[in-house]
């Protein structure tokens, strides 16, 4: 049975969605990193917030798993290039708490132009310090965002509702979103210059680290404010300090730390610092909302394959799956076929999605096609890894989308340049949405994948057909169905036979030695 694993503070209706989809969950909260190991080997699915660290070590325990699902934004706790390599989904909410998260930047902005936290801690002490406490109005000043996404965008809207000028740095911002959110466009030199307040909702990436630094901080409007409920390592702490003493920062306002559990920290007991240990997704809503998303996300992929919100492999929804089926069977048999018919390694694949195919999502498609071209090479490829790896290998791949069919109403072609030759295969859906393959090398023909099959290239040149059946017969193998097309008469010919069993060794090598023949191979799918 298909088991998952809460390791985290889930909340209960977590596990009733998993076990109302007919999956077995264990709650297990708490564990240490060797009691982990010692247990992940028997689960399908592992779920988690922040607390469970997904190490690589976990991860090479976990023999059978299949994804796992972070309830909320960041995977910093997981290891997803290990994950990916053994071809496990790493799936996450990055909506569920994106309300939240944007509330809290705005909370902290007001407490910060207001110094809200130290009046609170004046006024309790018994002191009425309404002098002391001066702060700045928010409406009218210029709000730069830095990261423009589902939380940075919710920011902006409620912002504007502040009667802010709102700039935003973002370099996946379109103009046209831009406009439809109603903040400006600019790069990021221009936001230092301009922003009253700056507010960082961008990921942690090799280009955003450590972003905030002594050069930045120097190029920012004097007295600026800076906010950040994103990733703590945005930000050089000890640069931001130097900036906050030096009076040419006003204030920060933080959520997230460069180390976390933030217990000592530089910048805490500065006057000017407003600190709050990630609560940034700590809401009712949003821990109830994320959790029961990621079970659901869990669920759907456990028991039907679709991969929503997933960081390392493209995503499936439940309503594209009916009609990306037919063609995920057809995607994979192409790239099984000329992953056993190819000996030589692959230097780039083109795949051409053509005719109906050309209106689909073409991602999955092509991550099963590398599946299964790599799987003639590689035991431990899959369409969560097969991407990965074709880059890994130098591989270039293309995608091509053309809406015009030619000869058949949906076809998907592959086009494949190996280090001696470039070889096409090409496929389609029978009118009962089965895969055909109907192109070889440039040979036509019309033909059916069954789990067994013996592929031959010939001269075309009478007497093959019945020379094969012989040898089959002799070795009490049964033909199914026979497949034979050519390119010119007296040409280059392929045969494709449907049998009942694997031929062993000593029939291929049989049916080598036959007049006009030569390349065979036996095929598995």
């Amino acid at each position: 049975m298909t088991k998952v694993l809460i390791s985290d503070s889930l909340s209960p209706e977590a596990a009733d969605i998993f076990r109302a989809r007919g999956l077995d969950v264990d709650v297990n909260v708490g564990l240490r990193p060797e009691g982990l190991k010692a247990i992940i080997g028997g689960y399908d699915g592992l779920a988690i917030r922040s607390a469970t660290k997904v190490t690589a070590e976990i991860i090479a325990a976990a023999d059978r798993l299949k994804v796992i699902g972070r309830a909320g934004i960041g995977v910093d706790n997981v290891d997803v290039a290990a994950a990916t390599a053994r071809g496990i989904v790493v799936m996450n909410t990055p909506f569920g708490n994106s309300i939240t998260t944007a509330e809290h930047a705005l909370a902290m902005m007001m407490a910060l132009a207001r110094q809200i936290p130290e009046a609170n801690a004046s006024t309790h002490a018994g002191k009425w310090e309404k002098s002391r406490f001066m702060g700045v109005e928010l409406a009218g000043k210029t709000l730069g965002i830095i990261g423009c996404g589902n939380i940075g965008s919710i920011v902006a809207d409620r912002a504007q509702g502040l009667k802010m000028k709102v700039i935003a740095y973002d370099p996946y911002l379109s103009p046209e979103r831009a406009q439809h959110l109603g903040v400006e466009k600019v790069e990021l030199d221009a936001l230092y210059a301009r922003a009253d307040f700056i507010s960082l909702h961008a990921p942690s990436t090799e280009a955003t680290r450590g972003m905030i630094n002594a050069e930045a901080l120097a190029q920012m409007k004097a007295g600026v404010r800076i906010i950040n409920c994103a990733r703590g390592n945005l930000i050089h702490e000890a640069d931001l300090k130097a900036a906050l003493d030096a009076g040419h920062v006003a204030g920060a306002a933080l959520d997230v730390f460069a180390s976390e559990p933030a217990k000592d920290n530089i910048l805490f007991g500065h006057p000017a610092v407003v600190a709050t240990p990630h609560l940034g997704a700590s809401t009712i809503e949003a821990q109830e909302k994320v959790a029961l998303q990621v079970a659901e996300q869990m669920a759907d992929f456990l028991l039907t394959g679709a991969v929503v919100n997933a960081l390392n492999m493209p995503s499936v929804s439940a309503e594209e799956m009916p009609r990306l089926k037919p063609y995920m069977g057809l995607a994979g048999q192409l790239g099984r076929l000329a992953g056993q018919i190819i000996e030589t390694a692959l230097k780039s694949v083109t795949i051409a999605y053509e005719g109906h195919a050309a209106q689909l999502n073409p991602k999955p498609l092509t991550a099963l096609v590398l599946e299964g071209l790599l799987s003639g090479q590689l035991a431990s490829v899959n369409m969560v890894n097969a991407t990965a790896i074709a880059r890994a290998r130098s591989i270039d791949v293309c995608e091509v989308r053309r809406e015009g069919a030619r000869e058949f109403r949906t076809a998907i072609r592959l086009t494949i340049e190996t280090q001696q030759r470039v070889r096409s295969f090409t496929g389609t859906l029978a009118a009962d949405e089965q895969p055909r393959i109907v192109e070889i090398e440039g040979v036509p023909m019309d033909a059916r994948l069954g789990p067994n099959m013996l592929f031959v290239n010939n001269n075309d040149k009478p007497g093959l057909i019945g020379r094969l059946g012989t040898v089959l017969g002799d070795a009490g193998i049964n033909i199914a169905s026979f497949h034979l097309g050519r390119d010119a008469p007296g040409g280059n010919a392929i045969a494709l036979a449907e049998i009942d069993s694997a031929p062993g060794d000593a029939v291929i090598e049989a049916v080598k030695a036959l007049p006009n023949v030569m390349r065979v191979k036996a095929l598995r799918f």
